[in-house]
């Protein structure tokens, strides 16, 4: 239902943010959007809601084309909505009047009705009376994200909507929302530098480097056969090896010590991960990280097995 075709943006004739854009999103499925700070997923987002004019292409949901303020008086598409990450909600009133603020009043019982649906959603029942003004960075931001889905739009616009969480909420938040848009058949973009909104939640991923596109597919393809170190190290600590006059990229789960073998390193170092160890040795005068079960010691030489050959 969402077509980009060819879409370029800049602030200046001399600071172009996205450069010929092309993708499809169909409905009810989710896309993630990752790469390095300042790249220009925040920047995308505000294209594809419309508050943002493009210098050239155009951007399409069905039959309606998306225009930015040039067009509209008041910019951003009716059938969109977006979530930023300043939130912009009204700090005095309650939770629940936050997100009813949204719905109509003509149908109270249904509105009320929908409030408690999506304070379930968000894990926010206990704080439906509470002022918005007296919750933390990662409560107002799971607000934000129910009063964008009060009515049920078409296209939900994310721009790192689990950054302020904490963990041991975010898990459970990311599987009750991303379960919920899809019973809901909602389309969902998510701008995000977590590697599990798009390992986990997403039909596509897009890495954003040095203006463009340079993947566009599944998660699990770009994971499992990265064309580039950046690319790769979105998603785990990543080792650039080259070993017979050939150069690949490796993540730490395919690195594993074996009694024997004829590729020899040396321990110069250790992290605690809580389930296993990462492990840093010297390899080819080359600096390799790997996971093990225990931790080894510093200068203990080691035999690896590297799973590419």
């Amino acid at each position: 239902m969402l077509k980009i075709q060819n879409i370029s943006f800049g602030y200046s004739k001399n600071k172009i943010v996205l450069e010929n854009f092309n993708f499809n999103l169909k409905e009810g499925e989710h896309l993630c959007i990752m790469g390095e700070s300042g790249c220009g997923k925040s920047t995308l987002l505000k294209v594809i809601y419309g508050l943002l004019d493009v210098q050239k292409g155009t951007i399409f949901w069905s039959e309606n084309q998306v225009l930015g303020p040039k067009e509209y008086l008041v910019p951003g598409m009716d059938f969109f909505k977006y979530v930023a990450q300043d939130f912009d909600l009204m700090p005095y009133i309650s939770v629940s009047e936050n997100i009813k603020k949204h719905l109509s009043r003509f149908y109270p019982e249904e509105s009320e009705k929908r409030t408690q649906e999506l304070l379930e959603v968000i894990e926010m029942k206990a704080f439906e009376n509470t002022k918005v003004k007296n919750l933390s960075g990662g409560q107002k931001q799971r607000v934000a994200i129910a009063r964008a889905l009060a009515k049920e739009p078409e296209l939900l616009l994310l721009d790192e909507p689990f950054g302020q969480i904490d963990n041991f909420k975010k898990n459970s938040l990311r599987r009750r929302l991303f379960s919920y848009l899809k019973e809901k058949k909602i389309a969902c973009i998510v701008a995000t530098h977590d590697k599990n909104d798009a390992l986990s939640f997403a039909d596509k991923l897009i890495v954003i480097q040095h203006q463009k596109i340079i993947a566009n597919d599944s998660p699990k393809e770009i994971y499992n056969n990265p064309k580039k170190k950046y690319i790769a190290a979105l998603f785990d600590d990543v080792n650039e090896i080259t070993i017979n006059e050939k150069t690949v990229l490796l993540y730490p789960h395919q690195i594993k010590i074996v009694e024997k073998s004829e590729n020899f390193a040396t321990i110069t170092n250790s992290y605690f991960k809580g389930s296993y160890w990462l492990l840093e040795a010297e390899f080819n005068q080359q600096i390799i990280y790997f996971n093990h079960f225990s931790n080894i010691q510093k200068n203990t030489k080691i035999n690896l097995e590297i799973s590419a050959f």
